[in-house]
C-alpha cells in the first residue's frame, strides 16, 4: 500500500507532537506535496549541503531534520543564499524536508532521553518537567548504576559520541567522583542554574560559553555544583537518529529509512597548543 507524504506526517507528529517544542522553534513541515507518495526517508541532525546532495543522490523523497533549515526569518530564498540553494536543490529533486527540533527533545525517546540511555543512567528524568507530563521535558538527570570518575566519564563519552575535532573538554577534576550525572543533549547552558543540574555531580550538554561556563565553576567552588562536560552539538544529538528511525520503521515497515552518518559538526580540525 502506498505511503503519503501525509502519513508519515501524521506519525512524526504522533511521535514528537508540534505541541512540545519550544514557542521560538520551527518545527514541520518545510517544503513537500503532503499528497505525494514517498517510499525512502533519511535522517539527519542538519539539513546543509553535505546532507541534502547525499539525499538527492539517493534519490530519497523525504529528509527529516532535527534542525530546522528555516528557524529564524528569511527574506530571500535566492540561490546565491545557501537556504534558498538547498530548498531549490530538494524542490527540484522532489525531496521534502521536515524538521523535528525541541518537539523531539522533550519525548520519552528524545535527544536528551536517548544520550541518558546509552551513559546507563538508572532513574533518568526531566530536568525541566512538562506542565502536563512529567515524563516529558527537557534534558535529563539520573544515577549512573555504578559510581565512576569524571576522567573515566569523558572517556566513556568519547568513545560513545562520533568523533569531532572539538572532542570532550571538561572542567573539573579528573579523579573526581561521579554517580549523579545531568545531561542535555545540544546547547544547555541555559539550565546550568537549574537546582537539579546544581545537585549533579557532572553536567554533560553542548555549546557551553566561556561567560555561564565560568560563572557555574565559580559558584561550584563557593557553593557546590556539577563539573562540566562540554562536547559536540552535532554529536550529542546524532545518537537520537538511530532511536527515531526505529520508532518510523516500527510505524511504516514499507518504508526504506536510513540514518546519515555523515559528520555535519561545523569544526574541521583542531590545533593543540
Amino acid at each position: 500500500m502506498p505511503v503519503l507524504l501525509a502519513d508519515v506526517l501524521s506519525t512524526v507528529e504522533r511521535l514528537w507532537p508540534v505541541s512540545g517544542a519550544e514557542a521560538w522553534d520551527a518545527p514541520g513541515l518545510v517544503t513537500g506535496d503532503p499528497a505525494r507518495e514517498v517510499s525512502r526517508v533519511r535522517l539527519v541532525v542538519d539539513a546543509v549541503a553535505a546532507t541534502v546532495d547525499e539525499a538527492v543522490a539517493a534519490g530519497d523523497d523525504l529528509v527529516i531534520a532535527h534542525h530546522p533549515l528555516l528557524l529564524r526569518g528569511v527574506t530571500s530564498v535566492a540561490e546565491d543564499r545557501y537556504k534558498g540553494a538547498l530548498l531549490a536543490r530538494l524542490i527540484r529533486a522532489d525531496c521534502a524536508l521536515v524538521a523535528a527540533h525541541t518537539n523531539a527533545d522533550v519525548v520519552e525517546s528524545g535527544t536528551s532521553a536517548v544520550l541518558a540511555e546509552r551513559l546507563g543512567l538508572l532513574d533518568a528524568r526531566p530536568i525541566v518537567p512538562n506542565a502536563t507530563d512529567a515524563a516529558r521535558g527537557l534534558g535529563r538527570v539520573g544515577r549512573l548504576a555504578e559510581p565512576t570518575t569524571l576522567g573515566r566519564l569523558a572517556r566513556h563519552l568519547a568513545d560513545l559520541l562520533p568523533a569531532t575535532a572539538g572532542g570532550v573538554r571538561v572542567a573539573g577534576g579528573y579523579e573526581a567522583p561521579v554517580e549523579t550525572v545531568a545531561v542535555c543533549g545540544g546547547a544547555g547552558d541555559s539550565l546550568l542554574a537549574d537546582p537539579a543540574v546544581r545537585g549533579a555531580d557532572v553536567y554533560v550538554t553542548a555549546d557551553l560559553r566561556h561567560h555561564p561556563a565560568s560563572e557555574a565553576r565559580e559558584q561550584a567552588l563557593l557553593g557546590g555544583g556539577p563539573a562540566l562536560v562540554d562536547v559536540s552539538h552535532w554529536a550529542s544529538e546524532w545518537l537520537w537518529l538511530d532511536a527515531a528511525a526505529a520508532e518510523l520503521r516500527e510505524a511504516h515497515p514499507d518504508l526504506e529509512i536510513v540514518v546519515s552518518d555523515l559528520n555535519t559538526d561545523p569544526w574541521d580540525f583542531l590545533v593543540v597548543q
